[in-house]
Order: C-alpha cells, then sequence, then structure tokens
C-alpha cells in the first residue's frame, strides 16, 4: 500500500501580506499637464471651481451609500512631473493649494505620477512599479485565438478582444477565399468597441511608459491592492507645513498635506478629469480588467468592505468611476 507523501512548506518563505487602510473613496480632483499649470492662477481656479460641485455629489452619494450616512472619502491631486518638468515643486504647489481653497476643496494628498514609474523601496532600494505591473498582466484569449500574437511583455501592446489578422488578404487575390476580418471585442454586447492599448515605447533603460499604463497603476495604488513582497508601497509621507523642494526628486512620491485627512488608499476610486482623458481611462479599464493580483490582497478590501455594508465589485476596474465635466 502507497504512503501518502508528505509536503513541507517554510511559512517564513512566504512575506506576510502587509493591511493597508481604507476610505470608501479616494476622489480625485484633477491630473493636470505642466502645460496646463503653465496657463497660471486663473487655469487652476477655473478647474478646481468646475470639478468642486462634482466633488460634492460624489461625497453625498457615497454618504447615501452607508447605512450611518458617515462616509470616508480622501481627496488626491495627480501632478505629472513624468513627461515634462517645467516648473518645480516650491514654484508649483502653493498655487495649486491655494486655487483648490478658493473654491472650498482640500487636498489631502498630493502625488507624482513618475512615483508610478519608479519610487523608493525599503533599504533605499528602487520599486519599479509599472514594471511590477506589467508581470501581473494576463491577457484574456479572445475566442478562436491561435496565440499568433506575441505576449504583451513583448509586444507592449494590450488589447480587449481580437485584432484584425496581421496578414492582409483580399478576396479577388487570395485563391483560399481569405477575406479581411474586422477586430471584436471579447466582451462585445451586439457589437464590438476594439481598443489596443500601447504600454510603453522605446526599450531598456531608454523605456518610456505610457500615461494610459502609469494610469493604471495609480488606480490600483489608490485601490490598495499592490504590494512589494507582501510590504504597502507608496505609503504617504506626511508633509507638515513645510517648505516644498525644488526638485521633483527630493519630493516622496505620495505627500500627506492634511494631517486630519482620511485613509489614501480606498474601497473605490472617482476621478474627476477634463474629457481628454477619457480615451485614457477606457484603456485603463482593459489594463485593469487583466491584471493578476494576490488573492491575499484582494480579500482585504473584499471582506473588510463586506462587513461595513459597502461592498465592492469583483471586477477590479468597476471599482473606479469617472466625472468628465465641461469645460474642466
Amino acid at each position: 500500500m502507497n504512503q501518502p507523501i508528505a509536503s513541507f512548506r517554510e511559512t517564513s518563505a512566504e512575506p506576510p501580506t502587509a493591511s493597508v487602510p481604507f476610505s470608501h473613496v479616494s476622489l480625485e480632483l484633477g491630473h493636470l499637464y505642466m502645460e496646463d499649470f503653465a496657463e497660471g492662477t486663473t487655469r487652476l481656479r477655473r478647474h478646481f471651481a468646475t470639478a468642486r460641485p462634482w466633488a460634492d455629489a460624489v461625497r453625498a452619494g457615497t454618504e447615501a451609500r452607508l447605512a450611518n450616512g458617515r462616509a470616508r472619502v480622501s481627496t488626491c491631486f495627480l501632478i505629472d512631473d513624468y513627461f515634462s518638468r517645467l516648473s518645480t515643486p516650491d514654484r508649483l504647489i502653493p498655487p495649486l493649494l491655494g486655487a483648490a481653497a478658493d473654491a472650498g476643496l482640500t487636498i489631502d494628498y498630493l502625488a507624482r505620477e513618475s512615483g508610478c514609474a519608479v519610487a523608493p523601496g525599503v533599504d533605499r532600494s528602487e520599486l519599479h512599479l509599472a514594471e511590477s505591473v506589467l508581470h501581473r498582466l494576463v491577457e484574456s484569449p479572445p475566442p478562436g485565438g491561435n496565440g499568433f500574437r506575441p505576449p504583451v511583455s513583448r509586444t507592449g501592446w494590450i488589447s480587449n478582444g481580437r485584432r484584425a489578422p496581421a496578414q492582409r488578404t483580399s478576396a479577388a487575390l487570395d485563391s483560399a477565399g481569405t477575406t479581411w476580418q474586422p477586430p471584436s471585442e471579447t466582451t462585445a454586447r451586439g457589437h464590438s468597441v476594439f481598443m489596443d492599448v500601447e504600454l510603453w515605447s522605446g526599450s531598456g533603460e531608454e523605456r518610456t511608459w505610457s500615461c494610459a499604463f502609469l494610469a493604471s497603476v495609480w488606480q490600483l495604488v489608490r485601490l490598495g491592492l499592490l504590494r512589494d513582497n507582501g510590504r504597502a508601497v507608496l505609503t504617504p509621507t506626511p508633509w507638515d507645513d513645510r517648505e516644498f523642494p525644488t526638485e521633483w526628486d527630493d519630493l516622496p512620491p505620495v505627500v500627506r498635506l492634511n494631517p486630519r485627512a482620511e485613509p489614501f488608499t480606498a474601497y473605490s476610486t472617482c476621478s474627476v478629469l477634463p474629457t481628454r482623458f477619457l480615451a485614457v481611462e477606457h484603456a485603463v479599464r482593459v489594463v485593469l480588467g487583466q491584471v493578476h493580483l494576490e488573492a491575499a490582497v484582494l480579500d482585504q478590501a473584499m471582506s473588510r468592505s463586506e462587513r461595513e455594508g459597502f461592498t465592492v465589485p469583483a471586477d477590479i476596474a468597476d471599482r473606479t468611476s469617472y466625472v468628465f465635466p465641461p469645460g474642466l
């Protein structure tokens, strides 16, 4: 009679998954390019004045979902210091905070977009967040796919369905009768809305991550779903009335400006953005739908939100929402 083979595993070999605090909603009050800041304080005041009623609506809607009506809502603002650096923190941030205050808004957390690519890790190491999310992508195989397309890790492109055949054919020239076929969305309802998303350009040290991919990382960070060997990432650094530095690299990736702020990470996110980001955020949903995350991390948000009566969807992309006000 064969004896069962016992297997042993060192529990210390699997680092524990750090727990993070959760707000109900992480409310992004905007994401502007450096060119927007170059237009001056009038542009900033117009932005926050337009965003204010929508921010109030998000807070009211969140309170309505809770039996006790006490919603934890934290606000954040993402500054693009990755694609351009036309100004410095000491010159850019004070007018930004002043314009928000003039509209009756408080920015609890300020984040740098470059931190979604590379950020300081523990022991003075670098944390390559975008690279780590890339390795978590598991492409959804489209119906009828033959595996001809190289993986996303090689091409740098990810889609939400089946691409058109790469070989150009013509019914008049192809003796086999093969004709052109359109791309199709995997989960199309009636008709397809196909999207092919570029995640980076260049190669090696010259690689530049796309805005859509960094925005995907940003959403995962706000949702508290990323870990580095079990450790939380981009934990906000308190910034208590200190002067801002003259170099972006001297500013932590995420700073907490409001000492009384609710937690930075949240069960769900809402972003108030200009309409030019609509295509970018569609691409974000495509990426989020194909990210594989640790079960322990997913369970933290699911189980704790359920206990609070604020159940979140299983689909990560459905935990994100957006407002694109006219004129923002």
